[in-house]
């Protein structure tokens, strides 16, 4: 290995550690701003899960599919192949549709209308290919979803459902996905022999989906302040 190669490896990995604690903060405000769930009516608990429905249910995969065509090194390959192989033998989409029907929550044109604008620019981000802001993104959402899921539990509960195979298999699975993904981020970054542009802009996916989890958790949703 070339003396510029392993500076340009040692100047990569000290870059994806401040990148992942940026991350974790980006969730923990996330979580933070959910709505209480004692407080949210029975159509504001209904909402919450249709559009998250919408979402989920047709474009995950094909989020994990741009990521998987976006990579070039064998470890991010293998690490979002596992992931897609998972997805599809498991059909985890019909896991969350049966979810969402047991929780009287099955989405209408008005839920994905709600979200369209949002979800719609983050088609046109991923359409670009851009393998790190993609990977990045995904390791966002991962470990988003295994956090979000003792919420999404306790909302359909509230709606009478007792259907959680979606959130029991996602909220263990999902810690495992986004530090894999995490992996593939430096297998990526160190593949890579350009300089890296500032890591706001390779943030561009997490700020992205951060408005669109935001579109399905508030769209609805009455502001209650606590007296």
């Amino acid at each position: 290995m070339t003396p510029e190669i392993s500076r340009l490896m040692t100047a990569k990995r000290s870059l994806t550690a401040p990148i992942q604690e940026h991350i974790d903060r980006s969730i923990d405000d996330l979580l933070t701003s959910l709505p209480n769930p004692e407080q949210l009516s029975a159509d504001e608990r209904r909402g919450i899960i249709a559009r998250y429905t919408a979402v989920l249910e047709g474009n995950f995969i094909y989020w994990m599919t741009a990521a998987y065509l976006s990579v070039a090194s064998p470890e991010a390959q293998s690490v979002i192949q596992d992931n897609l192989r998972e997805e599809v033998r498991e059909n985890h989409p019909g896991m969350l549709r049966k979810f969402a029907v047991a929780a009287q929550a099955v989405p209408t044109d008005s839920d994905a209308l709600a979200v369209y604008q949002n979800l719609e620019s983050i088609r046109q981000f991923v359409g670009r290919l851009s393998a790190i802001k993609i990977v990045l993104m995904m390791a966002f959402f991962e470990g988003f979803i295994t956090r979000f899921m003792p919420y999404f539990a306790e909302v359909a509960k509230r709606q009478g459902s007792a259907e959680y195979e979606y959130t029991d298999v996602h909220g263990p699975r999902d810690v495992v996905h986004s530090h894999e993904l995490f992996g593939a981020l430096h297998a990526e970054m160190t593949l890579s022999r350009d300089p890296m542009p500032p890591v706001q802009d390779l943030l561009e996916g997490v700020g992205l989906l951060r408005t669109l989890i935001h579109s399905i958790v508030q769209s609805g949703v009455v502001e209650r302040r606590t007296p």
